[in-house]
């Protein structure tokens, strides 16, 4: 039995989970939402591990070498306009600019090495980003759009997740795959979406109002997919959400063995016999 063999028996996955970088009574803090914990540990299956928006602070190599997965998650924070050459001037207070300068140079990075990537929400806005798109910061107010913020923030937190519209879903896509049909509900809470789509990437589900939904890194040699809804509210009680967790989870456990033989193969070669 390999050393590989025996780590990947026991270990899990281990999957960084994007931070926001906020403020906890005057001290610099990180913070992510359980929604992203619970479908990285339960439905992934993996060991969910917090990334934090500290741009100093990450070693990409040491990255790469020590996860199995990425996941960009959904946040109240903007990008900022000046990321994708807008002149527009932002609401300061909307912005995160250390995790526009930890996430965005990673991203493509990441996918290029073969690390799973699941951006969602912001996480979806940043990979459009990485890849040269930009954004409509107010996708309500385009001609014919549907209106795709959360509403009534008086409700219940719950109620906020609950099935908005539905996305066409491209044939032979990786969500096509996932769902089994041309069509799924979605909930949706963004006020920002897709103006230019990035270079290299391709649609994988679009709203009634031809908003862009998803899409993936076309030639990525691992899982690369973002969503604009959010999936990891829903992953107990509707099917494409737990696909999407599901998926992304079997694609870092691929990651994982594939790691874990480089590093048995690396010990095997570097053992000097007596």
């Amino acid at each position: 039995m390999t050393l590989s063999t025996i780590f990947a028996g026991a270990a899990k996955p281990l999957v960084a989970i994007a931070s926001d970088s906020v403020d906890r009574y005057g001290h610099a803090a990180h913070a992510l939402l359980h929604g992203y914990v619970d479908a990285v540990s339960n439905v992934a299956q993996a060991l969910p591990l917090a990334l934090p928006a500290a741009p100093d602070a990450i070693d990409f190599d040491s990255l790469v070498a020590s996860v199995d997965g990425v996941v960009l998650t959904g946040s109240p924070s903007n990008i900022s306009p000046q990321r994708y050459g807008s002149s527009a001037s932002p609401d300061i207070a909307t912005l995160d600019p250390a995790r526009d300068a930890t996430v965005l140079p990673l991203v493509r990075r990441l996918v290029d090495a073969g690390v799973p990537v699941l951006g969602v929400c912001r996480g979806f806005q940043e990979m459009n980003v990485a890849w040269g798109g930009t954004l409509n910061a107010a996708v309500h107010q385009r001609a014919g759009a549907i209106d795709h913020r959360e509403g009534d923030r008086t409700r219940p937190v719950v109620e906020w997740y609950s099935h908005s519209h539905d996305i066409a879903i491209v044939a032979d896509g990786l969500l096509h795959r996932l769902q089994g049909s041309a069509s799924a509900q979605v909930n949706s809470l963004h006020h920002q979406g897709v103006e230019t789509l990035g270079r290299g990437l391709k649609v994988e589900a679009t709203a009634p109002d031809g908003l862009i939904e998803a899409f993936s890194v076309e030639g990525a040699t691992s899982f690369a997919l973002a969503v604009q809804w959010h999936p990891e509210m829903r992953v107990h009680d509707d099917h494409l959400s737990h696909e999407i967790f599901k998926a992304f989870g079997e694609a870092c456990r691929r990651r994982r063995d594939s790691r874990l033989r480089s590093i048995a193969q690396t010990a095997t070669a570097g053992t000097v016999a007596p």
